[in-house]
């Protein structure tokens, strides 16, 4: 691949956005000009896209749409833009066969729509898995809203990349920071917490759930919810401690990941489910190249490189991308 050091194992990408001007425009009347506190849309093409990631080493990048997701407006409407995101992603991939994967959006608002998207997605269009927020108007992954979705992406062992939006309350607690900043890390913690106290892991176990930014607060707050959670059960509750539970799940390394938030996750969770995602193109390209460049600066795994270990990680978790890197 042009532009990449021929000595560094090329990365496979998890955590990559794309848009299109008509997500931008159709977000932006539904008052999203300015996403989650940012200061404005980011751009991209796939061209563009494909340039940066032959000079940053990454062999592959799973797309997916970034917070708000499609859900904010009709449920007719969310099921067009989800109609139209998914058959964007699907021409992407088989435009640049082996460069570009996808997972699909789904209309969360209607669950018959989110289950009639999910077949199209999945049967028709080949996605590699689904996409959703960490809440829907408050209402979170564990909510029974979603128990007939988490049902049928179970039986079909569906992998699910959970990306954070802002809270409900966001204006009262972001301190005047963009969600990013703060609020999506404790989103994704919150959603994890979520879905274990209501034992939607275990009710579920086969699927694949993906969360970002190294797992967010868990590695710290992970065994102060399992001791809240065995405090409070009963004498019967045989459920798995949620410290189990967790180091089932799988995560990316966007964001800040060296020198603290990767080796506190791999001390609590261990290493055999981190991922490698960059956040672009909502992370702009200096940024990913800082990235990048702490973690091939970073201290390694031993008798590893965390570029070959997430890579293998990526391919035990999305089989069809052996070879590709």
């Amino acid at each position: 691949m042009s532009g990449a050091d021929p000595a560094r194992v090329p990365l496979v990408d998890v955590h990559a956005h794309f848009l299109t001007d008509r997500y931008i425009q159709e977000a932006t009347a539904a008052g999203h000009a300015q996403p989650d506190g940012a200061p404005g849309w980011a751009g991209w093409s796939a061209a563009q896209h494909l340039e940066l990631m032959d000079q940053w080493g990454i062999a592959a990048s799973v797309l997916s749409i970034s917070s708000p997701g499609v859900s904010f407006g009709s449920p007719e409407a969310s099921r067009l833009l989800a109609r139209h995101i998914n058959e964007t992603g699907a021409e992407l991939r088989r435009a640049h066969p082996g460069r570009f994967g996808h997972f699909a959006s789904l209309p969360l608002t209607d669950i018959d729509h989110a289950l009639a998207e999910l077949e199209y997605a999945l049967d028709q269009l080949g996605a590699d898995g689904v996409t959703t927020e960490s809440n829907l108007g408050g209402r979170y992954l564990g909510n029974p809203h979603f128990a007939p979705l988490l049902a049928e992406l179970d039986r079909r062992a569906t992998p699910v990349f959970v990306h954070p939006t802002s809270p409900p309350n966001a204006k009262d607690v972001a301190l005047g920071l963009p969600s990013a900043v703060l609020e999506f890390p404790f989103e994704t913690t919150r959603t994890v917490a979520d879905l274990g106290i209501h034992q939607r892991f275990l009710s579920y176990p086969r699927i694949p759930w993906i969360f970002t930014h190294g797992g967010g607060a868990l590695p710290l707050l992970t065994d102060r919810l399992e001791f809240f959670r065995s405090a409070f059960a009963g004498p019967e509750d045989t459920t798995t401690p949620l410290t189990e539970q967790v180091a089932r799940l799988w995560f990316d390394m966007a964001g800040t990941p060296f020198p603290h938030q990767i080796p506190g996750l791999v001390q609590a969770f261990g290493s055999e489910h981190v991922l490698y995602g960059s956040d672009y193109c909502w992370t702009p390209p200096p940024f990913v190249a800082a990235q990048l460049a702490s973690l091939e600066s970073a201290a390694q795994p031993e008798g590893d490189t965390w570029r070959a270990l997430t890579t293998r990680n990526a391919q035990r978790l999305f089989p069809r991308l052996k070879g590709l890197a």
